[in-house]
């Protein structure tokens, strides 16, 4: 099968690879979407995402495809499901699975990043890690629901009340989900600040009050005047120290300020802890998708979370170093790769 696999950093390479062969408790996958994740950017640049990578490692871990074989133990699925995957299969045993916080399980499995993942033709999975996609979904709709269902963790997190107001910083596929998901969360106010006009643009459809380029305007005074003198909730979805200190200046008094963007492990943050003492901030973060995917694929398939309005390109394999190694592609929009192309 053809394949992307990681060899270090800056190094991704097409490569021929024998198709996995199940095990008793998995199934093969033939992989028709697999998106294009900051965190694989991350590891491409050499740097640690959710997981450590030990290369040779096919990446991708936001796929979906259609069930080819079964192993002999799996009941649940059969030959030709549509389905996508939940990459963190936790064990189930160890302290942190059995105390309900699984996502710090200590035995993690990270499909595309603990083990190969979907920048390839087929993958093999643990069958417990597999969702059906919904009648109306279709595959590059479902392989966006692992960051959906990332998301998902986040805005739970964030204890958005109706009537609040929220500030998204960053319109990339992340931050255009957060903007959806705290409006379905009752924010009767939302903006959305991001240099770039397309995804402004984007922004706006999806439903953004206000729209901010905060490279060319005072984005404080932008949202006094548009009359968001509070900011209730600030979502950090770029992962840079700047914007995580643009985030807690704009937050207003009692806010939660989401620190979700993903940032290189040996950045660090200048704060004034006297701003967040007076201000009686809460700063918070986000790690990965605990118990949200069928959330994710359920407001996916009944069309109230677009997925789909930021994906720029679908493309194949051989396009994935270089899109990777660019970020003047990247901040087009969603990248998403089949293996098909």
């Amino acid at each position: 099968m053809k394949c992307a696999v990681f060899y270090g950093k800056h190094d991704v390479r097409i490569e021929e690879r024998p198709m996995p062969v199940p095990g008793p408790d998995e199934v093969l996958i033939q992989v028709k979407a697999c998106g294009i994740c900051g965190t694989d950017v991350h590891i491409f640049e050499g740097d640690e995402g959710a997981a450590a990578v030990t290369p040779p490692t096919i990446l991708g871990h936001e796929f979906s495809g259609v069930i080819v074989q079964t192993g002999e133990r799996v009941t649940d699925y059969q030959e030709g499901d549509r389905v996508c995957i939940d990459p963190n299969c936790m064990c189930g045993s160890c302290t942190p699975c059995r105390e309900g916080v699984g996502h710090y399980c200590e035995h993690m499995i990270g499909y595309g990043t603990t083990v190969n993942g979907g920048f390839a033709e087929f993958c093999a999975v643990n069958a417990r890690q597999v969702y059906r996609l919904g009648s109306n979904t279709t595959f590059e709709q479902g392989a966006m629901a692992e960051p959906a269902a990332c998301c998902l963790h986040g805005i739970d997190l964030c204890n958005i009340r109706p009537g609040h107001q929220v500030a998204v910083i960053g319109g990339g596929m992340i931050g255009l989900l957060m903007l959806q998901l705290a409006r379905l969360s009752g924010a009767a106010r939302t903006a959305l600040l991001e240099p770039v006009e397309e995804k402004r643009r984007v922004g706006a459809a999806l439903g953004a009050d206000v729209c901010v380029d905060p490279l060319h305007e005072d984005a404080g005074a932008a949202l006094r005047a548009a009359g968001m003198d509070h900011i209730d909730t600030v979502i950090e979805c770029v992962g840079k120290p700047s914007t995580i200190t643009q985030a807690i200046d704009l937050a207003g008094y009692k806010a939660v300020v989401m620190m979700f963007g993903l940032t290189a492990p040996q950045e660090t943050v200048s704060i004034r802890p006297f701003e967040i003492f007076k201000k009686e901030l809460e700063l918070k973060a986000s790690y990965i998708n605990p118990y949200t995917q069928t959330r994710a694929l359920r407001l996916i398939d009944s069309g109230r979370l677009d997925v789909s309005s930021m994906v720029y390109e679908i493309c194949g394999l051989d396009r994935l170093a270089d899109i990777l190694a660019k970020p003047e592609l990247r901040a087009r929009g969603k990248y998403i790769i089949s293996p098909e192309k």
